[in-house]
C-alpha cells in the first residue's frame, strides 16, 4: 500500500492484472464500476501527493540507467558538429543498457503507482536511447527495455511512449514540504524529476502545464456545480448556470494566462533546439525510421505498438473535459481533423490522443460524454438569451485558449524552426524571437505526429464555429 494514500483509496488496493481480470472481493477499475476516476477534488488529474521518485531496490538498475543518462548530460544524436567523445559516451551508455538484465514486472503489477513510475523511467531511458543515436542510425530499442516497457503498458493501457503524463502528471515534486491533504500544492512549489537536459527552461516547460492542471480545478469544481444545477433545471437553476458558466469563462481565461506564461521562463530556441526532440515520436521522426521493438517475440501476449506519438498537450484530460462539458468536442474532435494531410490518416486526433490519457482519466471523460443532460442542450432548449450570452462566452473562452496556444506555436516551433540548429559549442541564443513569427502555413510535424499549424487552425476555427446563434 502507499503510504501517502488512505488505505481505502482505489490505488492502495490490490490491483487486477489487466490480462486476467479483477481479483475477487475487489472494484474492476478498469471500468466504471469503481466509480473513481482518479480525479482529486484539490489537484485535479494529478495526484494529491507526488509521485514515487524511486522504484523498489529489485529494480534499482533501471533507476540507476536513467541516473546515469542524466549523469552524463547525453546529447542529441543530430547535434551539428557532435565531438567524437560525445558520440563514444552516448554510445557507451547505451551499450550498458544492452547488457543489462531484462527484469520481470511480476511484483510491480500490484501497485499501480510503482507501474506509472516504471513506465515514467523506462520511457525515459528508450528516449534517451533512441535520440542518441547518430541520424543515419536505425532505431533498434533492446530487450532490456522492449519486454519491460512493452509489459509494463500493456497493463497500464498505455502505448510504450512517453506521454504527457510521464512528463507532467507524474513528474513533480515538492520544493518545500506541505501537510498531506491540506491543500494543493502552491504553483510555485513544484519542480520536476526529471529532465533531459539540465535546463530551466526544460522545467519550466513541464511546469507552466502543470500550473494549468492545478488551476483547472476550479473549472472542474465548477462543471460538477453545474451538472447538478442542470438536474434541478428549475428557473432559479438557470440563473445560476448563468452565472457558474461565466465564472467557468474566468477560468479559463486565467489557464490562457499561465499557458502564456512559459515565455517568462523557457526560450523558444532552446526549447525548439535542444528540449522538444528528445520527447519526439516515431510518428514525427524526421526521417521516418520505423522503431523496431528488439525482444517482443519472447513474450507470446504482447501486441506489436501502433501507437508511438510523443507527449502532446492534446493528452491533457482537463482540456478534453471542458471540450466535452461545453459540447464543442462534436466540432473541435470532428473525425475531419486527424492532424494529417493523408487520405490513410488515423481517426481524429484529439480522440486518439485520449489513447495516451491514463484509464481512469479515459474513463471520466466517457462518463461525462454520457451526461444525460448535456450543457448545449440544455441552453438551446431554454430560450434564456442570458444563459446564451454566458455559454457562448465560455466556448468563446476556450477559442481564445486555442489563440494562445497558436501564439506559442509560433513563438517555440514556427520561428526556431526557419534557424538552423546550433552546434555543440553554441550557448547563445537570439533574443528576437518574436520577430520571426512569419505566417503560420509552414508544414511542421507537432511532437505527436500532427500536421501541426494547419491542425490548430482547424481546431481552433471549429471551436469558434461552437458559438450558438443568438435567436
Amino acid at each position: 500500500m502507499n503510504p501517502t494514500l488512505g488505505p481505502d483509496h482505489f490505488l492502495s488496493l490490490p490491483r487486477p492484472n489487466i490480462l486476467v481480470g479483477p481479483l475477487d472481493g475487489t472494484p474492476d477499475t478498469t471500468t466504471l464500476a469503481a466509480h473513481d476516476f482518479d480525479v482529486d477534488t484539490r489537484t485535479g488529474f494529478m495526484p494529491p501527493q507526488p509521485p514515487p521518485s524511486r522504484l523498489p531496490l529489485a529494480w534499482e538498475v533501471w533507476e540507476l540507467t536513467l541516473d546515469d543518462a542524466r549523469r552524463l548530460d547525453l546529447k542529441l544524436g543530430d547535434t551539428p558538429e557532435l565531438p567524437e567523445h560525445e558520440l563514444l559516451k552516448s554510445e557507451s551508455w547505451r551499450s550498458h543498457v544492452r547488457d543489462i538484465e531484462t527484469l520481470s514486472i511480476k511484483d510491480l503489477k500490484t501497485s499501480e503507482l510503482l507501474l506509472r513510475r516504471a513506465h515514467h523511467v523506462l520511457g525515459w531511458i528508450m528516449h534517451f536511447y533512441v535520440h542518441s543515436l547518430p541520424p543515419d542510425a536505425p532505431v533498434v530499442i533492446p530487450p532490456p527495455v522492449t519486454l519491460p516497457l512493452l509489459q509494463v503498458s500493456a497493463q497500464l493501457q498505455l502505448p510504450p511512449v512517453l506521454t504527457y503524463s510521464d512528463d507532467v502528471l507524474y513528474n513533480w515534486e515538492l520544493k518545500s514540504p506541505q501537510k498531506p491533504y491540506e491543500t494543493a500544492p502552491a504553483l510555485d512549489n513544484l519542480r520536476c524529476q526529471t529532465l533531459f537536459t539540465r535546463t530551466s527552461d526544460e522545467e519550466e516547460f513541464y511546469l507552466s502545464s502543470a500550473r494549468i492542471e492545478l488551476a483547472g480545478v476550479a473549472a472542474l469544481d465548477l462543471m460538477q456545480i453545474i451538472m447538478d444545477e442542470a438536474f434541478v433545471g428549475d428557473d432559479i437553476a438557470i440563473r445560476r448556470i448563468t452565472q457558474y458558466l461565466l465564472r467557468l469563462s474566468k477560468v479559463i481565461h486565467k489557464l490562457r494566462t499561465l499557458l502564456l506564461a512559459v515565455r517568462d521562463g523557457c526560450n523558444p530556441d532552446v526549447f525548439y533546439h535542444k528540449i522538444r526532440p528528445w520527447f519526439r515520436g516515431a510518428d514525427s521522426d524526421p526521417r521516418k525510421r520505423p522503431w523496431v521493438f528488439e525482444g517482443i517475440e519472447a513474450d507470446p501476449n504482447l501486441e506489436y505498438p501502433t501507437e508511438l506519438s510523443g507527449p502532446s498537450a492534446g493528452q491533457s484530460s482537463l482540456v478534453h473535459a471542458i471540450d466535452i462539458f461545453l459540447g464543442v468536442d462534436q466540432y473541435s474532435h470532428s473525425d475531419s481533423l486527424t492532424g494529417s494531410a493523408t487520405a490513410t490518416a488515423k481517426k481524429a486526433f484529439l480522440d486518439r490522443m485520449q489513447l495516451y490519457m491514463p484509464r481512469h482519466h479515459r474513463s471520466f471523460l466517457n462518463h461525462l460524454s454520457g451526461n444525460p443532460r448535456p450543457l448545449r442542450t440544455i441552453v438551446t432548449q431554454s430560450n434564456n438569451a442570458g444563459l446564451l450570452d454566458a455559454y457562448n462566452t465560455a466556448v468563446i473562452a476556450i477559442k481564445e485558449f486555442r489563440d494562445a496556444h497558436m501564439i506559442i506555436v509560433a513563438l517555440y516551433i514556427i520561428g526556431p524552426s526557419r534557424k538552423p540548429a546550433p552546434s555543440i559549442s553554441v550557448t547563445t541564443v537570439r533574443p528576437d524571437i518574436e520577430k520571426d513569427y512569419g505566417d503560420l502555413d509552414t508544414q511542421l510535424k507537432g511532437t505527436g505526429g500532427t500536421e501541426l499549424v494547419k491542425f490548430l487552425k482547424d481546431v481552433r476555427d471549429r471551436t469558434a464555429g461552437a458559438v450558438l446563434p443568438k435567436s
